[in-house]
């Protein structure tokens, strides 16, 4: 797929064609204004926030009656500008997909068999609070966990706060920001956001490596890509496969998998080694040089040569050209970092050095800073003082940044440092999402109660003891979301539609459950709309704005230096630490270093997986409307190697990885644009829930075939990259 700004926006405008179930006249004004409705007709708009995925957008929903037609972009939203991501776009689809949980459920027979019995919201939360209070007295609050992914989940924390727990995992951390975030924290004493503050528009040379713009359709990001290749910025790419960023690239480098850290090695020796780096910069913010320099003295080009299967002069002269750029140089620092273990934070952090040598932290083209806007909490009680949470043993993962969604499964099996009874799941499907599914099954059939909030029956809802139906992003209020961009202020999410069946809003669910175990002094509101105008009240937000605009923006302030930025560092030496003392003292080497990856057996493949531009993982699979875009993956093979292996294009194969996981037949994309050593499938098909008829059986399921992993020491990641995988034949199943 192309990702000029006429093909992003004309794939935007498919989607919208294929999701509007009826037409209504919109006409939108050349400004930032609130689109306008043509005379004669009875729609309204309501501007509130996407939950595809992460990244928050603005968006208009266009309603006729209780009825939402089509769904664009929120022209007053730093994020959008505007415009949509297909998926965006689609929302439509989510919120008409018949197979909608629409009224809660209780497990009838043995956990895990997808069997349940409708009841009333009464008592699927009488049940609820008293298996709490149960678990409570007999075991202490801390024995129960939430599984979160989404803004809702905020409803959730302040629910299980007040009742005594702190353990909160994310998968969103441990299997995949999180070395990146701990790299940057300890080199600049602070994260490169989410979503991530890079000018990408203003880059005079971008370096992905292992990050595929186009594919991800992180809006933002995809808005500013296409801005810097029609502006003709110098784009390099690191990537075993030739993606859809690497068709934009000037060089596509394509790096045997695993080494990618012996390549920004390689790089940083030709930058310090010529003394290519932004020296004003360096000697002004960064500390640590000298040492630096003598750690990559041995890792020469020639040196990276041999481990990345990349030429010599290559590595040299991209290097080159990358410090020629500075400080409009950037090295994205990807989101997905979780790839192959002890090597994981080492690499992030020689992402973040590189960075640092350009100068790129604080200026434009680089990492922009915002200042964000300071919200006032509601007002009540502090919450009880809980146990510390129980992911983690002594000593381990010493600079995770947030609980290890992974260690409480762990801590449910073995009840170490602390049993844990009782699982929250909200908007997350930990059988995709969690590695080792066989320990994620054994850890649910450990417990005394598991709760899942989710608005389809995805896999995890299965195996609960009570299913709770939310209603969806577009059919309820959410708690404010803050703005941190190059423009900050506060968004608004506000139902636009009415919810299907019986399904609720995350809020009112989470207050009913605090009533029911007598938490009354913390949800001292009536209901959401009265708690947000409190927020907004002590905030000095005008409410009628919000609502309104969906958004309001705050004073604008300086993001760069070239802007008036008084740049300052947040580590605790004030100097952005190129060797991290922190690292040296906890026994971590202070400067990254390389660990080559184990080979591949015979006749294996290294296993990678990634996204499509059309879905969000497997949250998207069972939306009708971007099925149209994508309804089934493919596994990306060498063409070359699948003729030696007799497959042809189009061919129907099982993946078999080292452990013997057999997936479901899934056909083969036999392609010159991946390397011989490696397969690659999209992360999100295969589903097996019976409750998602267009989505079940769709596709092979990557997450199944990631039976191992090798754990980050310095922040506990989960490295899965690390399973390898060879192709058998197989026949297409009904």
């Amino acid at each position: 797929m192309a990702l000029s700004r006429r093909r992003f926006l004309s794939l935007s405008a498919g989607t919208l064609a294929a999701a509007a179930a009826a037409k209504l006249a919109f006409t939108r004004s050349a400004s930032a204004a609130r689109p306008t409705i043509d005379p004669g007709t009875d729609g309204r708009i309501v501007s509130s926030i996407c939950e595809v995925c992460f990244w928050k957008c603005g968006i208009d929903a266009h309603v006729q009656g209780d009825r939402l037609i089509k769904i664009t972009g929120n022209p007053r939203h730093p994020l959008s500008n505007g415009r949509l991501c297909p998926r965006g776009a689609a929302g439509v689809g989510l919120g008409y997909d018949p197979d909608r949980l629409v009224k809660p459920l209780m497990r009838v027979g043995a956990r895990g068999r997808d069997e349940f019995r409708p009841v009333s919201w009464d008592e699927a939360l009488g049940f609820v609070a008293n298996k709490l209070d149960e678990i409570r007295k007999k075991y202490g609050p801390e024995a129960v966990a939430l599984f979160n992914h989404g803004a809702g989940a905020s409803w959730f924390k302040h629910l299980l706060s007040a009742y005594g727990t702190a353990n909160f995992g994310a998968p969103s951390f441990a299997q995949c920001r999180g070395p990146r975030d701990v790299a940057f924290d300890l080199t600049f004493g602070a994260e490169p956001g989410s979503p991530e503050v890079l000018d990408i528009g203003s880059s005079d040379c971008l370096v992905l490596i292992g990050s595929h713009l186009g594919e991800n359709m992180h809006n933002t990001q995809v808005q500013d890509f296409a801005e810097a290749v029609a502006r003709g910025a110098d784009i390099i790419v690191v990537d075993p496969r030739f993606s859809t960023a690497a068709s934009k690239a000037k060089t596509w480098m394509p790096i045997r998998p695993g080494t990618d850290t012996a390549l920004l090695l390689a790089w940083i020796h030709v930058i310090v080694g010529e003394q290519r780096y932004n020296r004003a910069y360096v000697e002004k913010y960064v500390s640590g040089l000298e040492e630096l320099a003598k750690a990559v003295a041995p890792y020469s080009p020639e040196w990276a040569s041999a481990e990345t299967g990349l030429d010599a002069t290559l590595i040299r002269g991209t290097a080159r050209r990358i410090a020629g750029a500075a400080p409009a140089s950037l090295v994205h620092p990807g989101r997905h970092a979780t790839w192959y273990g002890p090597d994981d934070t080492h690499r992030s952090r020689a992402i973040a050095i590189l960075n640092a040598l350009l100068g790129s932290w604080g200026h434009r083209g680089g990492f922009f800073r915002p200042s964000g806007m300071k919200l006032a909490k509601f007002p009540t009680p502090p919450y009880p003082k809980a146990r510390p949470p129980a992911d983690r043993l002594e000593g381990e993962a010493p600079f995770a940044l947030e609980p290890l969604a992974q260690g409480l499964r762990r801590a449910t099996i073995d009840g170490k440092p602390y049993p844990i009874k009782g699982w929250f799941v909200y908007g997350t499907n930990l059988i995709q999402a969690l590695p080792q599914r066989a320990e994620t099954l054994k850890a649910i059939q450990a417990l005394d109660l598991m709760v899942v909030v989710d608005v389809l029956p995805a896999e995890i809802a299965g195996y609960a003891d009570v299913v709770l139906p939310e209603a969806s992003y577009l059919e309820r209020y959410d708690d404010l979301v803050g703005i941190s961009w190059r423009r900050s202020g506060v968004a608004l999410r506000q139902p636009a539609m009415p919810p299907p069946g019986e399904a609720k809003a995350g809020w009112w669910i989470a207050r009913e459950l605090g009533l029911r175990l007598g938490l009354e002094s913390f949800f001292p509101w009536k209901d959401a709309e009265s708690y947000l105008r409190e927020r907004c009240k002590l905030s000095g937000v005008d409410w009628d704005t919000l609502v309104r605009d969906g958004v309001v923006l705050a004073p604008e302030k300086p993001t760069v230096v070239e802007d008036g930025l008084a740049l300052s560092i947040g580590t605790e030496s004030g100097k952005i630490e190129v060797y991290s003392e922190k690292l040296a003292k906890a026994g971590f080497a202070p400067v990254p270093v390389y660990e080559r990856p184990d080979a591949a057996p015979p006749g294996y493949f290294r296993l990678l997986y990634g996204r499509a531009p059309g879905h969000t993982f497997g949250r998207t699979t069972n939306n009708r409307l971007l099925g149209e875009l994508s309804h089934h993956d493919r596994v990306w093979i060498n063409a070359k190697v699948a003729a030696d292996l007799g497959l042809a294009d189009g061919a129907w194969v099982r993946l078999i990885n080292q452990d013997g996981v057999q997936s479901a037949p899934v056909q083969i994309r036999a392609t010159e644009r991946i390397r011989g050593d490696c397969v690659y499938m999209v992360h999100g098909w295969g589903h097996t829930a019976k409750g998602l008829r267009y989505a079940k059986g769709r596709g092979a399921d990557d997450s199944e075939l990631v039976s191992r992993v090798k754990v980050d020491p310095v922040m506990g990641g989960t490295g899965m990259r690390v399973n390898f995988v060879t192709l058998q034949p197989a026949a297409r199943e009904a």
